[in-house]
């Protein structure tokens, strides 16, 4: 691909956002429909719109997707480029000017300026100094190392191409990083050791540790938000018994504090920007997790309440910038590709009616796939909600403004999507859910199972769900036990339980959406999942009766946690056994071995894997592919093998990833490639 066709791509997906110090530029990951990254430097001016400008590697180079960003406040961007041990720190720029340049075919300049050796690094913006820019051969971040001694390295980076000087080699890992000054001095880190975590400040002069947070004997306490003017600080503490968000004063008299309106049982609750008010009182900025959505609030220290802000329904990007400007965040949902919102917070508080707090619904619908087809919408709201106030609306709410969503090619539209409640074994499982009202009764119907385990599907822009909605077909993507966003609980159902309570969630889901469609005459669901989400589909396809799978998708399949252990790298091997992969189920399904289930599989199948998966090796498809010949399937009539060369576990994130989407679409609607 050249570079003019990359950069007059318009970007579909955005990852790892960064703001500059002082809210001037912004940064992120992005690629275009045919899924080559590179960095873009966004331009964020006081007035007006939030502007763009593609950092296209020079050939047909593409940026790694696991390439760390920092926003400069010139325009520039630094990026930390990972190949195992070694970590390379590059300067980006666009050519000529700085910010604010349209995407275009002359790629970026690219400086090299040095590389670290380290099994770990990430960057560390410094601060603004009193929103004075740096001066020239001034450091800009900070890069952070570690190792297994273990140890954490600190060196200061510049932009003038002399080395990064080493400030201080701190015993213990040390995770987090929030500046206590304006100059760049004070640090805070989170030191993780055997006794748990807490809050210590590094001088970077001096090279002086000292213990900032020590709120309970034996507590977990970490930093999370500062203003280095007030001194203000919000923290994330298990002091109280469960894991709360308090606030205090650094150096005050008064102990740290955790409101209730802050400890939502169930949701998670992310300071992502703070901002003081005319009268210099502080305002703070809450992100609000749970499920696949999330919502957004305001608190005041002063104040005993949550204030909703009413934002579209989607989610949001943990994290912000709060300046004059406006609250800007990233925003996406299943119709909007990644973009930065820009909030104008005093617009969005005065939307609620006088007195009472606006909602801010979850949208659900309960479909119990008993009998019929799914009931009208109903509201799942937020705790502040109150009867009769005022629903969400999917437009636009005034003081809200998206800056760089890319519109769909050749005139056609991106397919919305919505958050569903399905009946489930255990209790009501959500999911997002393409097709509109009719999804059940759709011609061709996905069932869609997300990696991990602890991961979840999320109401925002996903490119291959949004290429199958496209080719017509309705998809289920449920997050069921296991998933992350419903409470510990549900989390940890699978751990030591792979393919146990979210297998049987699962089956319970295909039995009822089967039975549906085929008192409607209508073909069964087909079955499509990703890395910990093909194993389970893999092991759905084999447990289901023959009648309820019509086709079986998989992306970068393992065949069993056992396996898994046998032949992935140190780091899988580590998560795997952590999170109890490895662990058998002794139950009337047997053993959870899809090599041994694979004359179970009837369904037509499908499997794609990236020959360099460093994640789940390229070994588990073929030996998958050697056992349904072993047994007498045939290549090309009852399965397809496709082994993507070059292409790693994110297969379906990466260059080339368009003519994936649509073999797969094409696959899950016909049975043959797209």
């Amino acid at each position: 691909m050249s570079v003019a066709t990359r950069t007059s791509t318009q970007a579909i997906r955005r990852i790892g956002f960064t703001f500059a110090a002082d809210g001037s530029h912004a940064a992120c990951l992005a690629s275009g429909a045919d899924g080559g990254w590179y960095a873009e430097s966004w331009l964020l001016p006081e007035a007006g719109a939030a502007v763009p400008t593609a950092l296209a590697l020079p050939g047909h180079r593409s940026e790694s997707l696991h390439s760390q960003l920092v926003s400069l406040p010139d325009g520039g961007v630094l990026v930390c480029r990972h190949d195992g041990e070694r970590h390379e720190l590059v300067l980006m720029a666009a050519p000529g000017a700085g910010g604010g340049r349209a995407p275009g075919a002359e790629p970026a300049a690219e400086r090299r300026l040095a590389t670290l050796v380290m099994p770990g690094v990430r960057l560390l913006a410094l601060p603004a100094a009193d929103g004075a820019p740096r001066p020239p051969g001034a450091p800009v971040a900070i890069a952070l190392g570690s190792d297994s001694r273990p140890v954490t390295t600190l060196w200061l980076v510049r932009t003038d191409g002399t080395e990064p000087e080493q400030v201080a080699e701190l015993p213990g890992l040390h995770g987090g990083g929030s500046w206590l000054d304006r100059t760049g001095r004070l640090l805070a880190l989170d030191r993780v050791s055997a006794e748990g975590v807490r809050s210590v400040v590094l001088d970077l002069e001096s090279g002086a540790v000292s213990p900032l947070l020590e709120i309970g004997e034996h507590s977990n306490d970490r930093l999370v938000l500062i203003d280095p003017d007030s001194r203000f600080v919000m923290v994330r503490s298990d002091a109280a018994g469960t894991d709360r968000l308090g606030w205090g004063v650094l150096g005050g008299d008064a102990p740290v504090r955790f409101p209730e309106c802050l400890h939502v049982p169930g949701m998670f609750l992310r300071p992502v920007a703070l901002r003081p008010d005319a009268a210099g009182d502080i305002r703070v900025a809450v992100q609000i997790d749970h499920g696949a959505a999330s919502a957004l609030a305001l608190w005041r220290p002063s104040g005993h309440r949550l204030d909703p802000l009413p934002v579209p329904p989607g989610r949001l990007g943990a994290v912000g910038h709060w300046s004059a400007g406006g609250l800007r965040m990233p925003y996406s949902a299943p119709d909007h590709p990644a973009a930065l919102a820009t909030l104008d917070v005093d617009v969005l508080l005065g939307l609620g009616p006088a007195g009472a707090p606006a909602a801010v619904p979850l949208p659900l619908q309960l479909a119990p796939l008993s009998a019929g087809l799914p009931q009208p919408w109903r509201e799942a709201a937020l705790p502040w909600h109150s009867p009769g106030a005022p629903r969400v609306s999917r437009t636009s709410p005034p003081g809200w403004r998206l800056d760089g969503s890319a519109p769909p090619g050749d005139s056609g539209r991106w397919h919305p999507a919505q958050s569903l409640e399905l009946a489930g074994t255990a209790g009501p499982l959500e999911a997002v859910v393409y097709g509109g009202d009719a999804w059940l009764s759709s011609p061709h119907l996905v069932l869609a199972l997300h990696g991990g385990p602890a991961d979840a599907w999320l109401l925002e822009f996903d490119p291959a769900l949004q290429r199958m909605a496209a080719g017509g077909l309705a998809v289920v993507a449920p997050n069921q036990r296991g998933s992350t966003g419903y409470g510990p609980e549900h989390a940890m159902a699978v751990r030591g339980a792979w393919g146990g309570p979210d297998l049987e969630d699962v089956l319970d889901l295909l039995d009822g959406i089967a039975g549906q469609r085929s008192a409607l005459g209508l073909e069964p669901p087909s079955l499509f999942g990703v890395s910990y989400g093909a194993f389970l589909a893999l092991l759905t396809a084999a447990h289901a009766p023959p009648e309820q799978v019509a086709r079986c998708a998989v992306v970068a399949p393992f065949l069993s946690g056992a396996r898994l252990l046998a032949e992935a790298a140190a780091p899988v091997r580590e998560l795997t056994t952590r999170l109890g992969g490895g662990n058998p189920i002794t139950d009337a399904r047997g053993p959870r071995d899809v090599l041994q289930l694979a004359h179970r599989i009837s369904a037509p199948l499908l499997m794609v894997h990236g020959d360099r998966d460093e994640v789940v090796p390229v070994s588990q498809s073929r030996a998958l592919r050697h056992e349904l010949l072993r047994i007498g399937r045939t290549e090309g009539a009852d399965f397809r093998y496709v082994e993507a060369a070059g292409a790693g576990h994110e297969v379906l994130a990466e260059e080339g990833a368009a003519v994936l989407h649509e073999l797969l679409a094409g696959f899950l609607r016909t049975g043959r490639p797209g």
